[in-house]
């Protein structure tokens, strides 16, 4: 079998893997970087981007100072029992230098997320804004042919596959009825991006985590990682000091990588490896995720297979989020995921007895708990956001764009149900009428006064960002009262899994005795979550992704196994 040596093999072209690759090969280490799919970016190129990154350069810059002790309170606190002392302080530390690291020394600069709070406000240490960062757009013509290589986004979440982020870009297009200067804008943004779908048949005006992905995939090139598609690994090498390489299988036909310092497994996790998520998920024949579907295992897989072992401890192992399923009119089915609608004024969610059941302005991860926890072992895991016309015109549902886009193929495809009455629309979704009644008018009469007297909706900083500051008294709260009415069915889902590898604070992957297993490493997904199953902030997949990736890459650049 022919054979290749290397300093660092790294399995994965997501966030943790293309962020070990670049770090390791800018302290001159020659580093190999293996994708199994024939396009680069796995599930990082579908998601929103936001990266939680606490005490950032950037946000210092912009003159937000704190240490590391209010948020390691914070994570104490939403943790509970779950806190990992070493793997908090290790991303804590790591974060900042990582962010600063890509920022003044590589193609991937961040813009801050300077108002954007933690999901807990009113757990202690809380953090209001500045602890989030998100790559700048991105030209994907500076990656020249490479761009080609790049996984596009879903249909889903883009409009005709064009990305649109958080804050103004996204507020343009939802108001772009409504105000001049959003016509301009999103008429601009559009026009582009006709031109370069005519001329290079994609999508160049890069944003959330498809500019993520393309100013890593830059920077990666920048500092000549070698980077190879539709390659994957088949199993770990041993030596006398641990893990010595791996045996690959590529367009090239089998062969062995001798990597000096070892292995770094990012290969997305486990969302898609069916008997594992049956053994560990709750309800998983009605799951569906957003991630690639490609990751089904292999990390874990190839970990456990050399003494590694999966995280068992976690309160969830999945990045729980509400999705909806869609099916588009030429037959293909796809998943969205409700982050921002369920925030906004004007909606709630209720099961099949018409009851709410949370908080829906809470984080999307809490949704699907909440959810699962109202329905039972023995309920059917579906909920139904319910809205009135005004709000749909407005914000949009699921797939179902706001104004001037047409509703007309969702109402016929079933995906978005109506009624005149609530009784109509409660007939048409399978809820008891009854029940939708009684709590939309409890809902009402709570929303005309500003106040959600069930679930506190509106009552913290996270939850205020999620809905119209231009609703007052309270921008999470509208009465749903002008007809016609809509809604959408709502499952669980997830944007991928929490339960990976056992892993200490310098991402090297642990043994049964909790000892590090030298020369292999395992980042993002592959890594059991520092999180500990819990989500405390937008960005807490990316975040310890990109950290650890980083410090991964960074211990084997100093030659400690």
């Amino acid at each position: 079998m022919v054979t290749e040596t290397c300093d660092l093999l790294v399995a994965g072209s997501g966030a943790a893997g293309l962020a070990a690759a670049i770090t390791a090969a800018h302290r001159g280490l020659h580093v190999i970087l293996i994708e199994k799919d024939d396009v680069l970016g796995g599930t990082t190129a579908w998601s929103g981007g936001w990266i939680w990154a606490p005490c950032n350069p950037i946000a210092k810059s912009h003159g937000i100072f704190e240490d590391q002790v209010e948020p390691r309170r914070y994570l104490e606190a939403v943790l509970g029992n779950s806190f990992n002392a070493e793997l908090v302080d290790a991303f804590l530390a790591g974060a900042p230098d990582m962010v600063g690291f890509f920022h003044h020394q590589t193609a991937l600069e961040f813009d801050p997320g300077l108002h954007i709070p933690d999901t807990y406000g009113d757990l202690p240490g809380a953090g209001t804004g500045g602890r989030s960062v998100i790559a700048r757009p991105y030209d994907a013509r500076a990656l020249g042919a490479a761009g080609a290589k790049m996984r596009r986004p879903l249909a889903e979440t883009s409009f005709w596959g064009l990305t649109i982020q958080a804050g103004p870009d996204l507020k343009a297009f939802m108001s772009v009825t409504r105000s001049l200067r959003s016509a301009t804008r999103v008429a601009a943004r559009m026009t582009r991006h006709l031109w370069d779908l005519a001329r290079h048949g994609r999508a160049m005006q890069l944003r959330n985590g498809q500019a993520l992905v393309g100013r890593l995939l830059r920077s990666a090139m920048d500092v000549g990682v070698d980077i190879r598609t539709s390659t994957a690994i088949t199993s770990l090498e041993r030596g006398l000091n641990g893990i010595s390489g791996a045996q690959i299988d590529g367009p090239d036909g089998q062969k062995v990588i001798e990597a000096r310092r070892g292995v770094v497994l990012a290969c997305g996790g486990f969302p898609n490896d069916i008997d594992r998520r049956h053994a560990q998920f709750p309800k998983p024949d009605s799951h569906r995720t957003l991630a690639v579907p490609s990751a089904v295992g292999d990390g874990l897989r190839l970990g456990e297979s050399v003494g590694g072992r999966q995280g068992a401890t976690l309160a969830s192992p999945g990045a729980w989020c509400p999705v909806s399923e869609v099916t588009w009119p030429d037959g293909r089915t796809g998943v969205f995921p409700h982050i921002i609608d369920r925030g906004k004024p004007g909606v709630i969610g209720v099961l099949k007895s018409g009851e709410r059941f949370c908080n829906e302005g809470l984080g999307y991860h809490d949704y699907v708990t909440a959810m699962l926890d109202a329905v039972g072992p023995n309920g059917t895991p579906e909920s139904w956001l319910v809205c009135d016309h005004r709000f749909l015109r407005r914000y949009g549902l699921g797939i179902v764009r706001p104004a001037p886009v047409p509703i007309r193929p969702w109402l016929r495809s079933g995906y978005l149900k109506t009624g005149r009455t609530f009784a109509d629309l409660a007939d048409a979704c399978g809820i008891d009428p009854n029940g939708l009644k009684k709590n939309i008018e409890v809902f009402n009469a709570d929303a005309r006064e500003g106040v959600d007297h069930a679930f506190g909706r509106g009552t913290t900083p996270y939850m205020r960002l999620q809905g119209d500051a231009e609703n007052l008294p309270n921008p999470c709260l509208a009465p749903i009262e002008q007809a016609p009415f809509y809604a959408v069915r709502v499952i669980p889902g997830s944007f991928g899994t929490f339960a990976g590898l056992q892993t200490d604070g310098n991402a090297r992957v642990l043994d049964a005795d909790g000892a590090p297993i030298p020369g292999l490493y395992a980042a993002g997904t592959d890594m059991a979550s520092v999180m500990g199953g819990y989500y405390p902030a937008g960005g807490i997949n990316l975040g310890p992704a990109l950290t650890f990736g980083f410090i991964a890459g960074r211990h084997a650049a100093e030659g400690a196994r």
